[in-house]
């Protein structure tokens, strides 16, 4: 190895073992509950933020909910409430959400639904359409909130 590339390697690990800076706060990964493994966790906290990862319309037994985009936003909220609410926070305090639509043309509907679970402030949003969704989903859901005491 040449010496400057043995130099550039010590310093990246050198500088890849310096603890966190003060006040840095470690990331707790929070598994899906009851799932088999899955390759993300359903929530990761850091500080006083919960980053959710993404619902679709599925229920409890493991199936799309039947009803269209309305039915499957219902459902993709109801799966966010619960995790929100396992982990210290609630659907009052969602900062942001991003939605992604299987149709663009779903989106007046889904908003019909959505706006319904947010009864006191609309959270910063971002709405697309994909060419596709996992298990055909019309919908998926993800949302960022705070946790703890209030400020």
């Amino acid at each position: 190895m040449p010496p400057r590339d043995a130099v550039l390697l010590l310093l990246g690990l050198a500088l890849s073992c310096r603890p966190a800076p003060r006040g840095a706060e470690a990331a707790r990964y929070i598994p899906v509950a009851g799932a088999a493994p899955l390759p993300f966790s359903a929530a990761v906290r850091v500080g006083p933020l919960l980053y959710l990862s993404g619902q679709i319309g599925m229920d409890s037994t493991g199936h799309l909910v039947p009803g269209g985009i309305a039915a499957e936003t219902r459902q993709a909220l109801e799966n966010i409430r619960s995790v929100l609410e396992h982990n210290g926070s609630s659907l009052d305090r969602v900062v942001k959400c991003t939605a992604m639509l299987a149709d663009i043309h779903d989106w007046g509907a889904m908003n019909q639904v959505y706006v319904t679970y947010f009864r006191h402030h609309l959270p910063a949003r971002s709405a697309f359409a994909t060419s596709g969704l996992v298990f055909g989903a019309r919908i998926e859901l993800e949302c960022m909130a705070t946790v703890g005491a209030p400020s």
